[in-house]
């Protein structure tokens, strides 16, 4: 009678072990609010990109650590997966940092920022690509690095970075731009002639030998496999879009400038229709500010000014955060999430997610506020 008892007890309590799990398990979007891991850890994947493969999603992002100097690279890029993009189990460090001292570019207290990682079918390697500055040299060094992995989760191997298209002129970049000579010297900084000259290539001419600024950063596979490596470059003045070669580890030199001179940030590009979307930010630091958005009929442009995207209370700011991925959510049609942070430059382990649905008005993106809401809404 005991032991039936105690067996009794013992099944109660493992079914309601089960049963806690099963009602713990998250199963909407709270933006802005603590994402916990199914361990029940606040996610620490900042600055981050999505990759479908094989039924499952691994969410990248940059691992922040406490206290102001948690936004260097102390760690490296973690991974998490889901199958439902509500529930998420850390996979771990994707892409670790190297020792201290080791004089590798992605040497503990360097940079990362914004990796993001698609899959090439042909080599069968996953490829990640992230914004890189050296350790020691603040936001000088304006590099992108690369690194790969037999598989989505890592570990991946950390192969180069670079200054991209080093050598090479963008594609809707004028003949006599060219040979000009005015130099940085020759003009007053920010003053209208100064912003003339920097929409006709002042910074890619002064870059042309040593290969183009690239911070802020995105990729995009299309429909034909081609990849491309979309970036902040020009004192962060200019959005570049480049085609990456047939491996996806390197640059093939067709590129084109977007937006010259227009101060855009933090890009994250989409496709609907056989139109090409992009959401940028501007630039102002850690501090929110009012997001952007484009359309193109191709990639390399022209592209088109749609306005500020978010609408409502907190347009202004995009809802206190910065876009840093499009997500497409799959099994459903044009159903797409902008991913976005809130930053805590003072405490980098404290940043927040917000995720919200895409949807459309008159042929543009739109982002409303949700206190709450679920994949239902791509239903309606």
């Amino acid at each position: 009678m005991i032991k039936r008892t105690i067996l009794a007890w013992g099944m109660s309590c493992i079914l309601s072990i089960a049963a806690f799990g099963q009602d713990s398990a998250q199963n909407s979007f709270s933006p802005g609010k603590i994402w916990e891991d199914t361990e029940g850890t606040h996610i620490n994947a900042h600055g981050g990109g999505v990759l479908f493969h094989n039924g499952t999603y691994y969410w990248f992002g940059e691992h922040k650590t406490a206290g102001s100097s948690g936004n260097r690279a102390n760690v490296g890029v973690r991974c998490y997966s889901s199958a439902d993009l509500y529930n998420w189990k850390n996979e771990g460090v994707a892409l670790p940092v190297a020792a201290e001292g080791s004089g590798s570019d992605i040497e503990k207290g360097s940079v990362i920022e914004r990796p993001k990682v698609i899959y090439n079918a042909s080599t069968e390697k996953f490829v990640m690509w992230f914004h890189l500055e050296l350790k020691g040299q603040g936001y000088h060094a304006a590099r992108t690095g690369v690194a790969v992995s037999d598989r989505p989760e890592g570990p991946y191997t950390f192969l180069r970075s670079l200054r991209p298209n080093a050598g090479t002129w963008p594609v809707n970049f004028p003949e006599s731009w060219k040979s000009k000579k005015v130099t940085e010297a020759d003009l007053e900084a920010w003053s209208p002639t100064w912003k003339k000259e920097v929409a006709e290539g002042l910074f890619i001419r002064r870059d042309f030998g040593t290969g183009q600024m690239s911070r802020d950063m995105g990729l995009f596979v299309d429909d034909d496999g081609k990849a491309y490596h979309i970036h902040s470059a020009e004192e962060n003045l200019t959005l570049h879009i480049s085609e990456l070669t047939d491996d996806y580890l390197g640059f093939t030199g067709k590129w084109a400038v977007m937006e010259p001179a227009g101060h855009n940030e933090a890009p994250a590009l989409f496709k609907k229709d056989g139109k090409y979307y992009m959401i940028t930010s501007g630039c102002t630091g850690w501090d929110p500010n009012a997001a952007r958005s484009f359309v193109a009929d191709d990639i390399m442009g022209p592209w088109k000014s749609l306005g500020n995207p978010a609408q409502g209370e907190g347009a202004s700011i995009t809802f206190d955060s910065q876009s840093t991925y499009i997500l497409p959510v799959q099994g459903r049609k044009d159903a797409f999430i902008f991913m976005a942070d809130r930053w805590e430059p003072k405490n980098a382990i404290d940043g927040r997610y917000v995720w919200l649905p895409v949807q459309f008005r008159d042929g543009k993106p739109e982002l409303t506020w949700r206190d709450q809401w679920s994949l239902d809404v791509f239903d309606h």
